[in-house]
């Protein structure tokens, strides 16, 4: 990740990434076909783990709209804790054709799946539209969501509290949900 974030997909090299992981250039050839397959390896690595917090971020809660708060508010706290994490995801994968061509995604499909079932609990529960369809709404917020960490991880603005952007977009996109 740090390398990828530093140097740019392109700019990386399987050495670059072997140096920082104190392996041999060859090493890496033995667990990943190219740089392509090491980067969407990163990238699964880091969806699991994303996936598995921001479950956990809502257990317990029962009312759709505080957990999208808490979704909203998780991912946020993700992205400011890891930076480089953030930037690969947010930069570099996109560089990458053989992610954005041929891969699935399935980790990112969960992502998404996990989201719009929030929403469509909320639905459900009589708090939120019915009229917006659960997974259009899940990638609209996740496009907002994407877009905000964008910005943040390339500094093209004066850093932010990303809690309180978190907040925010909470505000944002329950009062379009609402009832």
């Amino acid at each position: 990740m740090r390398v990828f974030a530093s140097k740019g997909f392109f700019g990386a090299k399987v050495s670059d990434i072997a140096d920082d992981a104190g392996v041999a250039d060859g090493t890496i050839y033995l667990y990943f076909k190219s740089k392509d397959d090491l980067l969407i390896s990163l990238f699964e690595q880091q969806m699991l783990k994303i996936n598995e917090i921001l479950s956990r971020s809502m257990e317990g809660v029962a009312a759709a709209d505080d957990k999208l708060r808490l979704f909203i508010r998780a991912y946020m706290d993700l992205v400011s804790a890891n930076r480089h994490a953030a930037e690969v995801i947010t930069i570099e994968l996109r560089t990458s054709a053989k992610f954005m061509k041929e891969y699935k995604n399935p980790r990112f499909a969960d992502f998404l799946k996990t989201l719009a079932h929030v929403i469509d609990e909320g639905q459900k529960q009589g708090r939120f539209r019915e009229d917006i369809p659960a997974p259009i709404a899940a990638r609209a917020l996740f496009g907002a969501l994407d877009e905000l960490a964008l910005m943040w991880v390339t500094g093209r603005t004066d850093r932010f509290d990303i809690r309180k952007v978190a907040d925010w977009i909470g505000d944002l996109v329950l009062q379009g949900l609402v009832q």
